[in-house]
């Protein structure tokens, strides 16, 4: 068989000795190696006729089973099947004949096997994952218009129906999280048009204390400012570098700002709840509270929830918390 020859089916993964000289496109299929009687005739330097006698005492030796270390392939070069031996009648063989070139394929032929399966393992696990998100995500949006369409819930009813649907959004994103593949920035940023200063961030958590001290939500400590720290977090997210600034989209600006306030602790109590008061206070600022639709970008429940998650998080989740809540805004149809 032609080195250049296309392999049918499975995948083919290329063998190339240390040395240079031995060159090998191996088939990779059913968890093993595979190679033709004249490839490993070239890999260990010996006879054709050499190998085919070592392979036929592998056999009749029972050393292994020819039936499932054996397949027949149609190669287009060739007016018959040829035969191609698994990885393990080829390290069989390779021992009979005593080959260092063996050892050198089978190190690079366990190696390469494990990197396919876990690699292939992890795409299908994620295909399979994504294609029920998929299908349960088209699902809930077609009950959801039917149901309101048909008026068949009430206010109320329609409220459970959008967080439901915008749940299963919420999944795909978690799914996204947990394997890091979030975007590291958003896919239509949002240019700033406006900064948040120390002093209208400080009426702001002024006015939402006094809202929550009238309906007795919070205490004298809410609010109450620790050092400097609140001017250092205003400060970050608008720092540039060499001329470049850090965090150039209103989204960015935005989740670090909420992340910083909640992990930095910059008030004595109440860090959550002005972060998250923060957070939305400066995204109205910049034109960015409401989706193009008239709808809050960032509805209530899934805001709480955010600033729990980064709350508990470890320090070193710091850019996957960011990316979260970057994609979380830009779940917008746009």
């Amino acid at each position: 068989m032609s080195e250049n020859d296309t392999l049918p089916g499975g995948e083919v993964a290329l063998f190339e000795a240390p040395d240079g000289q031995i060159r090998l496109d191996v088939r990779l299929e059913r968890e093993t190696a595979w190679l033709t009687q004249a490839q490993m005739a070239e890999l260990f330097g010996r006879e054709r006729s050499v190998i085919t006698k070592h392979i036929a005492n592998v056999f009749r030796e029972g050393e292994l089973d020819e039936e499932s270390n054996v397949q027949n392939l149609h190669i287009a070069s060739s007016d018959k099947p040829v035969r191609f031996f698994s990885l393990d009648v080829i390290i069989s063989v390779g021992y009979r004949v005593k080959s260092r070139r063996g050892t050198q394929f089978r190190i690079w032929a366990t190696r390469t096997l494990r990197d396919h399966l876990i690699q292939g393992y992890t795409l299908n696990e994620r295909r399979l994952r994504e294609k029920g998100l998929t299908e349960m995500e088209q699902a809930m949006r077609l009950l959801a218009r039917t149901l309101s369409a048909h008026a068949l819930v009430n206010e109320q009813g329609r409220a459970v129906l959008d967080v439901i649907t915008h749940y299963a959004r919420s999944w795909r994103l978690l799914l996204e999280y947990d394997e890091n593949r979030l975007p590291d920035a958003p896919i239509h940023p949002a240019c700033p048009v406006a900064v948040l200063s120390v002093d209208n961030a400080r009426r702001a958590a002024a006015g939402l204390k006094q809202s929550l001290l009238a309906k007795g939500e919070a205490t004298a400590l809410f609010g109450q400012e620790r050092g400097g720290a609140l001017d250092g977090i205003l400060a970050a997210i608008e720092q540039s570098f060499g001329g470049d600034v850090l965090y150039p989209s209103v989204e960015s600006r935005a989740a670090h700002l909420l992340y910083f306030v909640i992990k930095d602790h910059p008030f004595a109590d109440g860090n959550k709840r002005i972060g998250s008061f923060l957070f939305l206070f400066y995204l109205d600022l910049n034109g960015l509270l409401t989706r193009p639709d008239g709808l809050p970008r960032f509805a209530d429940n899934t805001l709480v929830a955010t600033a729990l998650l980064v709350a508990e998080s470890d320090p070193a989740q710091k850019e996957l918390l960011v990316r979260l809540i970057m994609s979380l805004l830009q779940d917008d149809g746009r």
